[in-house]
């Protein structure tokens, strides 16, 4: 090993930079919708034998910005998607967003490898521990942007309930763990690598969730409708009935289900225009309240990307306005800022966009129960889920993943709300525009889903909550401090070694 490690080293810096980057994109593999969390596991190990090769702080930051490049720019391959809407117009930037974004992100483990290799130098531990950090804070800096997180890689597996204990950062920390730990089989201390991994397994079994149990005859029956209004055609006049006419179709058919649930935006006018008589809404749900998405500015002319709560009669029992918006997508960041500043022309050329919401949920479902909205990009940021005193029965999550395009996004998006459902031990109900849709159980299993690209609706029971999780009473906190301890733990180790 130590043989092909100096040839590795004396390579040139090109060269090594290359075959880190396809070695970050292997571990891409074990992100949805492929799932391979072995080859993560495989990569990440190769990444911390290699790591130790680096001869300065720079070198060795530059050895896992690489990596981390390669990873970030396969995982999130997606982003290019909302260019490729109106190709004539903004295709040109789809290779800048997504070079900058894989780069941009890479940066944070960047950072984590030169502290690592400042304090701990070619210490693998420290830089799997920074690297968990690193994670930690690209979910919080400039917003946040906790996607692709490597916990994610246990979605499908028993070990996801661990996010119950500890929410998406324990993952990760499981993960960097795994990686430490496969690579130690390679080194004289084999035995301690096989003991981890045994450890690891032996929680995953433990932590097995129970067989999906019979639907409860008295559960509400909820309806999934999903229209798949692609995006090019969404908000294109020619085609605002067509898709509308589709939503209030597929709800009157069949039997009269407790609730209905349309997708964010699902109606492509403002609500101002047409809250003077919603009952043609209300009459397609046949009683049942209904969810759905839609745009409204309030009397300050503020636009709002909403949630609606609609009655009997036409009768809107409640309004959520989306908090957390996409920077660049949804608002100009800083417009407000040059508006308040006195440069409200060039504030105005920005483009405002959107203004986040004020209240938090839950909102009340009639014959349902409270429930915690999310609206689309909100879905990925497990810390700000939250309530009151009061349990909600369930997370409702509206959104309109047809900016993602047909591949691995909508996938990745999914696997997110599954973790948010695991976390918190309650179900999701999640209604995409063209997909995924699907009832997720509170140990975040997928009991029924309308694929990817159709139209249709479906009417599935609501399954049952399960017992409040320490994630949902504690959040990142614990965590949080058990990596501190770690970090300073192992920084003492090496500097009582060193001495």
């Amino acid at each position: 090993m130590a043989d092909r490690l100096a040839q590795f080293a004396a390579r040139p810096t090109r060269v090594r930079l290359g075959l880190l980057a396809l070695l970050g994109m292997l571990a891409g593999l074990g992100q949805a919708p492929f799932d391979l969390w072995p080859v993560t596991l495989l990569a990440l190990a190769a990444l911390f034998v290699i790591y130790p090769i680096s001869q300065t702080p720079r070198q060795a930051a530059l050895h896992v910005w690489a990596f981390g490049f390669g990873y970030f720019a396969f995982s999130l391959r997606w982003i290019i998607e909302p260019f490729l809407v109106d190709i004539a117009r903004h295709g040109w930037m789809a290779p800048f967003a997504l070079v900058l974004m894989g780069a941009g992100a890479a940066l944070f483990w960047a950072a984590a490898a030169w502290v690592a290799s400042r304090v701990a130098p070619g210490r693998a531990a420290i830089l799997g521990l920074l690297i968990v950090g690193a994670e930690v804070l690209r979910s919080l800096v400039l917003t946040g942007f906790p996607w692709a997180l490597l916990g994610h890689v246990w979605v499908k597996t028993w070990l996801a309930q661990v996010a119950a204990l500890g929410g998406p950062h324990l993952l990760t920390l499981l993960t960097v763990l795994c990686g430490l730990a496969v690579a130690l089989l390679v080194t004289r201390v084999r035995i301690l690598g096989l003991v981890a991994l045994g450890l690891v397994l032996a929680l995953s079994i433990v932590l097995r969730p129970d067989p999906v149990l019979p639907p409860n005859e008295e559960a509400p029956i909820v309806r999934l409708v999903q229209p798949n209004a692609p995006q090019h055609q969404k908000w294109d006049p020619a085609f605002s009935d067509v898709f509308l006419s589709r939503l209030l179709r597929l709800s009157r058919e069949g039997d009269v289900p407790d609730l209905v649930v349309w997708p964010e935006t699902a109606i492509a006018y403002l609500l101002n225009h047409i809250e003077d008589d919603l009952s043609f809404l209300s009459d397609a749900a046949r009683g049942a309240p209904l969810v759905f998405g839609i745009q409204r500015l309030d009397t300050e002319a503020n636009a709002y990307n909403s949630l609606v709560v609609l009655g009997a009669g036409g009768d809107v029992q409640s309004i959520y306005d989306k908090r957390h918006l996409v920077p660049f997508g949804e608002y100009m960041p800083g417009a407000r800022l040059l508006g308040e500043m006195g440069a409200t022309g060039l504030a105005r050329n920005l483009g405002i966009g959107f203004t986040p919401g004020a209240l938090p949920g839950p909102v009340d479902l009639p014959g349902v129960g409270p429930a915690v909205p999310l609206i689309c990009y909100e879905g990925i940021f497990a810390e700000e889920i939250t309530y009151g005193e009061t349990r909600p029965r369930l997370l409702l999550l509206i959104t309109n993943d047809a900016w993602f395009g047909k591949a691995a996004g909508p996938h990745q998006h999914l696997a997110q709300a599954q973790l948010r459902a695991i976390e918190q031990g309650l179900p999701m109900v999640r209604v995409a525009n063209t997909g995924i849709s699907a009832m997720i159980d509170a140990n975040g299993r997928i009991v029924a889903a309308i694929p990817l690209g159709v139209d249709g609706a479906i009417d599935v029971p609501l399954p049952p909550v399960l017992a409040a999780t320490p994630y949902s009473h504690w959040g990142d906190g614990p965590v949080l401090a058990l990596l501190f301890l770690l970090i300073l733990g192992a920084y003492l180790m090496v500097r009582h070694y060193r001495d």
